[in-house]
């Protein structure tokens, strides 16, 4: 018998990098995701400077998203060790920002994290050497970790829920694939790609690399969407945001 059930639209951009001065600047466009769309995925990159202020910025725009808003933080969040202060400031504007959590909204399953560099496949950097090497390796593992747990709680506490994973960093070396190679090893992990094989999600979404590949996927037939909005800027969508039904 077929499936009846209400197909979801997924709207998902990242690194729009929200200055103090864009007050006014994002309400139709979060007005128009708001037409196309039944949830908005935010990966990372949401303040330009990393200042709590700029993510008060983004909260006020927000007031014109009419449906589920669906976050992470990126690095330029982290940038001036205010992410405390941008978590809060979205929050409250009912944002669910997720760092190694998850939410379920209607059939489809949400978890996410920041994740981290290291590299990709035979490239991918190894738990060996000085002790700066390893807390970098550490970092994406636990990033890893983090988005496996998230994962998991879905499938324990809901049945025959669509998951969805969302990330800053990529989990595989294709949708960077544009960007100077020197930098792949900063750009996302394949570590990060382990869970989302393992766990049965159906599609992953990140930012960060501006200049990178739209589409990919896993080792193991899992789409992997980069939604930099330079990337879907240079793709032509216009507005910049990729919809995805599941």
């Amino acid at each position: 018998m077929a499936d009846k059930r209400k197909k979801t639209k997924i709207a998902a951009v990242g690194d729009i990098h929200v200055r103090e001065t864009d007050r006014g600047k994002w309400e139709d466009y979060f007005k128009k995701v708001s037409q196309e769309a039944d949830v908005l995925l935010l990966c990372g990159d949401l303040t330009d400077t990393g200042r709590t202020a700029e993510a008060e910025v983004l909260a006020q725009e927000l007031k014109s998203c009419s449906i589920p808003v669906v976050a992470v933080l990126g690095n330029h969040d982290y940038e001036r060790d205010h992410q405390k202060g941008i978590r809060k400031a979205l929050i409250n504007e009912h944002v669910h920002v997720l760092d190694g959590d998850s939410i379920v909204i209607g059939d489809v399953g949400f978890a996410g994290v920041k994740g981290f560099g290291g590299g990709f496949d035979k490239g991918m950097l190894g738990m060996f050497g000085e002790p700066m090497i390893k807390s970098f390796v550490q970092e994406a593992v636990d990033e890893a970790l983090k988005l496996d747990g998230a994962l998991a709680r879905i499938d324990s506490e809901h049945v025959d829920v669509k998951k969805i994973a969302v990330l800053h960093y990529s989990p595989i070396r294709a949708t960077v694939v544009g960007e100077p190679e020197q930098i792949f090893p900063f750009l996302g992990s394949s570590r990060l790609a382990e869970p989302i094989n393992r766990r049965g999600v159906i599609a992953a979404f990140h930012g960060h690399a501006h200049i990178g590949t739209l589409e990919g996927e896993t080792s193991k037939g899992v789409k992997v969407f980069n939604v930099s909005k330079p990337v879907l800027q240079k793709e032509g969508f216009d507005p910049p945001f990729y919809i995805l039904e599941v």
